[in-house]
């Protein structure tokens, strides 16, 4: 048995025992040390880099480490095994999924304007918001020697008296009743209750003091494969009282949901993969949205979730491996009479927790939540509706039918796959130029400090303006030499964006001939489904009127670039939409609005789902989709090749 002693650039050090041969990554989850590991610890993807500061490790040199940095301690936690006894520094690289989260944020007006003007379009189309929970102050009389009706009766009939409703329609539930007596007398009978209607029935959820200045709050999840997004709102006037977003931590695991998948089905797998996003994610976003926004947890209410398919399934703790069998068929597509504290979060113990349904195995609530805000299914013209993330999900349609889709992009959208990837979060490069002639690099980056990494629109950026300019090929292959043009033992290439000299990083940020190429792949999964969701309709891409594009992965895409690289069809740019992270957009519409709710479930009822997989022709659609912009130049006849 051996010491193994994690230490990190912020906070106390971690010890624990591991035996000789494990693997450090195993040693890390089992200390809950956050690495990322998004290839599920393959040495594919080489973001688990850590030091060894002292102490030994048997771990091989690979490509995603050169000679230099190997005698300066670096490896691969997942290649590395235990020898003897270690000291581990672990940078925030490695643990970007949690070292990177954007905390109770309202700093960003653009954003917030998103759900006002959610707000109005919906209403346009006659979804009305009003939230089904309400605040009913009462007065009661108190008891005495010659009136002792009982706590419970004596409020009932106050609720009868003031609502219409009669008391046997009236409940009143044993988490409101154990402490009534209390809040009864503490108020001088003085109080408002907090209740839902549903037709001629009352559920009184909470009793307060009427001096009680407490929001009834609501809470609205998106949670991506990467990376999860949540607001906290008041349900009264659907002001968002605090907004935070960060990593999925059960990116330890993989960055794939196949991966997720396999492992949840080892034995305690569902626990660990409930607990890696619950514990490590959702709770210590909610504590600072708490702080941020001074919001007492059992003040929530309501809770709705919007994530594919397989994230709801691991986040309830259900069996997730008959999705990735043929042929295909999960626990559910709706699911109702659920709590929060179902999974694991305390909030008001009567708070509900309401899933955007899944319409197929791949395409999840997101999809459902992000097609209510794409307002597809209310306008004539036919639409796509495109979201960027670890699965591409598409939706193709007008006010008549809506079909959808979903291809394995991988993580690359949100910086997974890529050396030097990130999330869109400080530090990100979100937007890039570069000279043809010098080939020096203009870079705008997200938060305006000095470059850390890359988010999804800054490489789609870097790739068409390599191409643009004549760096590489239609292969991804690096064709030009240059000053930031480096070449390692293997004679990989790679361009260099940012100097670690200039940084003051961890090293250069750069974007290499793998990551290219995993990003090319990502983006020929995007435009291949495109091409055959349409093909199997009859149709081809001049029927589309508009394009929506939905996803985390910058302040916006630069749409020009996006056709250049062959993701998205060669049509007028005036087509596309960015439409930011519409998941939590359609979650929040959900949490305040009952006809919302119903949209979504009808979307989930009547939208047509194409299994990808199924299509003949659609691996020969992706092979053709993975050059610069397509090995058919004749599609992108705006591209000059």
């Amino acid at each position: 048995m051996y010491t193994i002693k994690f230490c990190f650039e912020s906070g106390d050090p971690v010890i624990i025992d591991a035996n000789p041969g494990e693997k450090l990554l195993d040693v890390a989850r089992k200390a809950n040390v956050a690495i990322d590991a998004p290839c599920s610890g393959n040495g594919v993807c080489g973001k688990c880099r850590v030091r060894l500061a002292s102490g030994s490790l048997d771990a091989p040199i690979n490509r995603h480490i050169t000679s230099e940095e190997y005698k300066a301690g670096w490896r691969l936690a997942c290649l590395a095994t235990i020898t003897g006894n270690a000291e581990i520094e672990v940078p925030d690289i490695a643990s970007a999924y949690r070292s990177r989260m954007k905390m109770a944020d309202l700093s960003s007006p653009e954003e917030i304007a998103i759900f006002e003007n959610l707000k109005a379009q919906l209403a346009g189309a006659g979804i009305t918001f009003g939230s089904d929970l309400s605040f009913l102050p009462l007065e009661l009389t108190e008891p005495t020697l010659d009136d002792t009706m009982p706590d419970n009766e004596r409020l009932i009939r106050a609720v009868e008296a003031a609502t219409g409703v009669d008391e046997s329609a009236i409940m009143l539930p044993y988490s409101v009743l154990k402490d009534l007596a209390w809040v009864l007398r503490e108020s001088e009978f003085q109080v408002k209750c907090v209740i839902s209607r549903d037709q001629d029935r009352i559920l009184i959820r909470d009793v307060l003091p009427q001096s009680n200045t407490d929001p009834i709050v609501g809470f609205a999840l998106d949670l991506g494969t990467t990376s999860l997004a949540g607001v906290l709102v008041d349900l009264e006037t659907g002001k968002i009282l605090a907004k935070a977003s960060g990593g999925n931590g059960q990116i330890r695991y993989g960055a794939d949901v196949i991966n997720r998948i396999i492992e949840s089905d080892k034995v305690g797998g569902r626990k660990r993969l409930r607990d890696a996003v619950v514990k490590e994610s959702i709770i210590p976003m909610l504590a600072s949205m708490y702080r941020s926004a001074g919001i007492n947890p059992r003040r929530i209410y309501r809770m709705v979730l919007a994530g594919n398919t397989t994230m709801n399934h691991l986040l309830l703790g259900l069996h997730a491996d008959p999705i990735r069998m043929e042929p295909f068929v999960p626990s559910f597509f709706r699911t109702d009479y659920l709590y929060v504290r179902d999974i694991g979060l305390k909030m008001n113990p009567l708070a509900e927790l309401i899933v955007a349904p899944n319409i197929g195995s791949y395409v999840g609530g997101d999809i459902t939540a992000g097609a209510l805000v794409s307002m597809i299914w209310n306008n004539p013209e036919m639409s796509l509706f495109i979201d960027l993330g670890t699965n591409g999900e598409l939706v193709f349609g007008n006010s008549e039918f809506q079909m959808s889709c979903a291809c394995s992009a991988g993580p690359a959208f949100e910086g997974g796959d890529i050396s030097c990837g990130m999330r869109a979060t400080d530090g990100a490069i979100e937007a890039c130029s570069i000279d043809k002639e010098t080939m020096e690099p203009t870079l705008t980056v997200v938060g305006n400090t000095a470059p850390a990494g890359i988010c999804g629109s800054g490489i789609i950026d870097i790739i068409a303006e390599l191409f643009r300019c004549g760096i590489i090929n239609g292969k991804g292959k690096f064709v030009r030499e240059g000053e930031r043009i480096l070449h390692d033992e293997h004679d990989m290439g790679s361009y260099v964006l940012a100097w670690q000299k200039d940084t003051g990083g961890v090293k250069d940020v750069v974007i290499n001939e793998v990551d290219i190429d995993n990003f090319i792949r990502a983006k020929g999964a995007i435009f291949s489904a495109t091409q055959t969701m349409l093909g199997s309709l009859g149709f081809d891409a001049s029927v589309i009127e508009r394009v929506y594009v939905a996803g985390g992965i910058g302040s916006g895409i630069n749409m020009r670039n996006a056709v250049t690289i062959g993701m998205f069809p060669d049509i007028p740019l005036e087509h596309f939409h960015y439409i930011g992270n519409s998941s939590q957009a359609g979650a929040y519409a959900m949490l305040l609005s009952s006809q919302a709710r119903e949209k979504v479930f009808e979307l989930g009822r009547s939208m047509t789902y194409l299994e990808l997989s199924n299509e003949p022709g659609y691996m020969d659609e992706f092979v053709a989709a993975c050059f610069l912009p397509h090995t058919d130049a004749s599609l992108f006849p705006s591209v000059e090749v």
